[in-house]
């Protein structure tokens, strides 16, 4: 990435942003209809330098924080929330191997060329359409070879790489995650996506069959596959406040198309717009009291946790969880005062509102983030 302004690297991406935000705007409504995915939109994202911004400073990156990435998330979730959704998941790979040096040096610089070359898209797939880890690798001597089948696979048919929980099938089971490139033999694309929204994000399964993979591509192969190791403190709280600026993103979204149509709808029994009126004025100063109060809530608590503040880690649960509320309630909101016209495809709120409700599916429910909160709490 190159320096344009005088600025860093991270600054001078992120000045790039709002071309980028009126570009994925201008065709998010044709993805989602179409539900097609967003090339033109992930190219504009990479060109902008922000698909790399979370690569480390030791690999030549720019090293943007936490700080800096649910800025940039949050800005492409008024834009194009597939797009944002992509986005973030390349965008914590990166972060979590700026961290922690998981991946092999070898496969992660070749993966790093490639960020260069053009839009390198990553993504973790671990679900599984039983529940259960049936994904099994088998040793054939020199190598790996990966036989199973994954699902909610965001971005599935554009991944460069795919980092793909599974088992082995040793004695004695062991489970890691098994790198493989997007174009091997083996990889089928089975393309059952067709979600409310996130329409664009192609979430489809994975199915893998004999697909090798180098000895030298697994990370972290140990322990029993009864169930997911618990994730980091640190690797949770990137995911959670990400994805959670990815929602209130579209919020915003919703907020200024609302303003916008209040600014300029006029019913016949008044004579001025309904911007005008008591009632929607209100309404319109409480979805953006909500809004400060979650943004606020966000980039505070991303800036403690680049801190190296452990509180703050062990909180973004709880901030996921109220960012979310906050956010779908503003665009439920938001169609309540427009009324017919809001639930208009002709319009972009009622796409917002089925890619703030669909967003879900990325995040811990709120079920499980409450009973973790119990248990801190309850001691």
């Amino acid at each position: 990435m190159t320096v344009t302004d005088g600025t860093s690297p991270v600054a001078d991406a992120l000045a790039r942003l709002p071309r980028v935000v009126d570009l994925l705007a201008a065709r998010a409504e044709e993805h989602d209809r179409d539900a097609t995915f967003p090339y033109q939109g992930i190219e504009a994202v990479h060109e902008a330098g922000l698909l790399n911004l979370t690569i480390g400073q030791r690999y030549g990156g720019p090293g943007g924080t936490l700080a800096d990435t649910v800025q940039l998330l949050a800005q492409l979730g008024r834009g194009d929330a597939s797009v944002a959704v992509l986005t973030a998941f390349t965008l914590l790979q990166h972060a979590e191997q700026a961290r922690n040096g998981n991946w092999p040096a070898g496969v992660y610089r070749r993966l790093l060329t490639e960020s260069r070359r053009g839009p390198a898209l990553v993504n973790t797939l671990r679900a599984e359409p039983g529940g259960r880890l049936a994904t099994v690798a088998r040793w054939d001597g020199t190598g790996w070879r990966l036989t199973g089948r994954k699902t909610f696979c965001a971005g599935a048919e554009a991944l460069a790489w795919l980092a793909v929980r599974a088992r082995t099938d040793e004695t004695v089971p062991r489970t890691g995650l098994f790198l493989v490139r997007g174009d091997s033999p083996g990889i089928e694309l089975d393309p059952v996506w067709d979600q409310l929204g996130l329409r664009a994000s192609a979430g489809h399964d994975v199915l893998l069959t004999d697909v090798a993979v180098p000895a030298d591509a697994v990370v972290g192969l140990a322990g029993t596959p009864a169930e997911e190791p618990p994730a980091d403190r640190l690797d949770r709280a990137w995911r959670e406040l990400a994805l959670s600026a990815v929602h209130l993103g579209v919020a915003r979204a919703a907020q200024e198309w609302l303003v916008r149509f209040l600014g300029q709808r006029t019913p016949a029994n008044l004579t001025e717009p309904l911007a005008t009126v008591p009632r929607y004025r209100t309404a319109v100063a409480e979805i953006e009291a909500s809004l400060i109060g979650a943004e606020e809530l966000l980039y505070g608590l991303a800036a403690r946790v680049d801190r190296g503040d452990q509180a703050a880690a062990a909180r973004s649960g709880a901030a996921q969880l109220l960012i979310n509320r906050t956010a779908t309630a503003a665009v439920q909101q938001a169609v309540t005062l427009t009324g017919n016209p809001g639930l208009s495809r002709r319009h972009p709120l009622e796409r917002y509102l089925r890619d703030v409700l669909s967003g879900r599916t990325h995040l811990a429910s709120e079920d499980v983030i409450l009973d973790g909160i119990a248990r801190t709490t309850l001691g």
